[in-house]
C-alpha cells in the first residue's frame, strides 16, 4: 500500500475517478470526474467532467488535467501513478509526452491516499441518492 509519507511535493501525482457512480445533469447528460492528486499532500490539483459514454478522458481533457494540474506549482512530476482498473490509455500516452513515467497499480494501494477524496465527494453530491 503506498502512503503519502513515501513521497515529496510533487514528486507523484495520482489520476484516478473520483465518482462512484456517474454525475447526471439535466442539460448535458452523465459524467464521470477524473482528478489528478498529489500523492504527498493529497491535494486535489485538477479535476475534469468526462462524458460517462467515454471510456476515458479525450487527449483535449487529458492535456487540460495536466496543464491545469502543473499550474500550481509550475512543475511536472516525476511519476504518475493510474489504477490498474481504469481505462486512461491516452491519459498514460499525454503524461509520457511530457516525460512523466506511468505506473500502473491495483487500486487499493491507492486508498489511503484517494479515499477521503472519494468520500468527502459522494457526500457533497449528496450520498447515495446521486443519480
Amino acid at each position: 500500500m503506498l502512503h503519502p509519507d513515501e513521497f515529496k511535493i510533487n514528486e507523484a501525482w495520482i489520476a484516478f475517478r473520483l465518482n462512484e457512480v456517474p454525475v447526471t445533469t439535466e442539460a448535458d447528460g452523465d459524467f464521470n470526474v477524473i482528478a489528478l492528486m498529489d500523492a504527498a499532500s493529497c491535494f486535489i490539483l485538477s479535476s475534469e467532467f468526462v462524458p460517462a459514454t467515454s471510456s476515458e478522458p479525450s487527449q483535449l481533457e487529458a492535456k487540460r488535467l495536466i496543464k491545469n494540474a502543473k499550474s500550481h506549482k509550475q512543475q511536472l512530476p516525476k511519476t504518475l501513478y493510474i489504477p490498474e482498473n481504469q481505462a486512461a490509455d491516452i491519459l498514460c500516452m499525454e503524461a509520457e509526452r511530457y516525460g512523466i513515467a506511468v505506473n500502473r497499480v491495483p487500486e487499493k494501494q491507492l486508498l489511503v491516499m484517494i479515499g477521503e477524496a472519494r468520500d468527502c465527494f459522494k457526500e457533497y453530491m449528496g450520498g447515495d441518492s446521486v443519480q
